[in-house]
């Protein structure tokens, strides 16, 4: 791996994207109050963007405004994260449902696109196989999919353990101190150390006793993945596509050459150069560049018979 650079100045894309207007709401999906920010114009085509696990729709802050230019955006904080309200249990069907209503709530119109990162792209594949004719579209951010023979189910963590209570997460008396244990996961070097401080600030909530962090801690006390994923995924019925960062070491990332076998070579798979696992703060515009280019492509198939209605009046003028 490349040694990082960091870069102490704020370049002009960060100062940008903390400046765009944004609007803030909330949907109720199955008594739980889901939390989500919106950047755009209603009428333009909508994307959804999801966070993974322990995260929070500011993952996407500095990537969202820059693809409102051409479409109408939104960021949802899944129930368990970021500003949403916790339940008493979750499940993959829960977590689509959540997306859709984010999607109509936030004026996304027809056929929405997903962007799903990490274990978001499970809550992508869940959306997918239970709504993907509503669906414009998924592309997997540093999300792939194992052999069924040797997936290894990481929810389920209360079983795990005997049926024993996971520990609460930590309060920490000063904001300082629990900002300092804010970390990557998997850990990774960061070249822009404002966006890890300006993330940390956004993953603390004030409790008594001082500052702790959003996510449940209970979250994957009883959820179950499931080793169907591979047959959910070549199952969805819109179109897909996956989007690696180049050194990215997590789990979610390394079956990329299973799915690149079974697609027969077929399923679009671009890599970021030079980024890790979460690379839309390792290189923001080159993210924004790549899931404009994948998502505009499909929009052009999809309207390719009025693409060229609209050229051929100009070629009989």
């Amino acid at each position: 791996m490349p040694e990082v650079t960091t870069i102490v100045e704020r370049p002009a894309w960060f100062q940008k994207a903390l400046d765009a207007k944004r609007q803030d709401g909330v949907v109720e999906v199955a008594d739980c109050n889901i939390h989500f920010a919106t950047w755009g114009e209603v009428g333009k085509p909508g994307i959804v963007l999801i966070h993974g696990s322990n995260a929070h729709l500011e993952w996407w802050r500095f990537v969202a405004p820059f693809l409102s230019d051409q479409f109408r955006v939104a960021a949802i904080d899944l129930s368990g994260n970021g500003d949403s309200e916790w339940r008493e249990q979750y499940s993959g069907k829960l977590f689509a449902e959540e997306v859709m209503a984010v999607c109509k709530a936030a004026e996304l119109g027809e056929k929405p696109f997903v962007v799903a990162h990490s274990f978001g792209g499970f809550v992508g594949l869940e959306a997918g196989h239970y709504f993907g004719k509503s669906l414009g579209g998924i592309i997997f951010a540093d999300f792939t999919v194992e052999p069924p023979e040797k997936y290894v189910e990481w929810g389920k963590q209360k079983e795990e353990r005997g049926g024993e209570p996971i520990r609460p997460t930590r309060v920490y008396e000063e904001k300082a101190t629990a900002l300092g244990r804010f970390r990557m996961v998997p850990e990774q070097p960061c070249q822009h150390p404002y966006v890890i401080e300006y993330l940390g600030t956004q993953s603390l909530r004030e409790v008594d006793g001082g500052w702790t962090w959003k996510f449940d801690p209970a979250l994957f006390d009883h959820l179950e993945m499931g080793t169907d994923q591979r047959d959910k995924f070549v199952n969805i019925s819109c179109p897909t596509a996956v989007i690696l960062g180049e050194f990215s070491t997590d789990e979610g990332a390394l079956s990329a050459p299973y799915l690149e076998e079974i697609s027969g070579g077929l399923l679009p798979m671009f890599v970021i150069p030079g980024t890790y696992h979460h690379f839309m703060f390792d290189e923001p515009m080159a993210t924004v560049t790549a899931i404009k280019g994948i998502l505009l492509n499909w929009r052009r198939e999809d309207n390719v018979d009025e693409l060229n209605a609209r050229f051929g009046a100009f070629g009989n003028v």
